[in-house]
């Protein structure tokens, strides 16, 4: 037979693992998509990322920390569509 505190002391424990789950998580991490009118290899393309980038941290969000960001390219040039 389980005594009273024996009882007791499990659920109690059982009432704290929800809090301590909850506890172990991080913040969470936003995903933001980045789709840029230009190819991959352009000249130009660096340079605007990293000036996108250095915005984004001194708003501080930092690429891997708390946001993580999805570059796509597309070139569409003229007399495309």
């Amino acid at each position: 037979m389980i005594r009273r505190r024996e009882f007791i002391a499990g659920l109690g424990s059982a009432s704290v693992w929800p809090m301590v789950a909850r506890a172990q998580q991080g913040d969470r991490v936003r995903r933001i998509g980045v789709l840029m009118n230009a190819a991959a290899d352009d000249p130009n393309v660096p340079v605007a990322l990293a000036a996108f980038e250095q915005g984004l941290q001194a708003l501080s969000w930092t690429a891997g920390r708390n946001i993580q960001i999805d570059y796509r390219f597309g070139a569409f040039g003229r007399g495309t569509l």
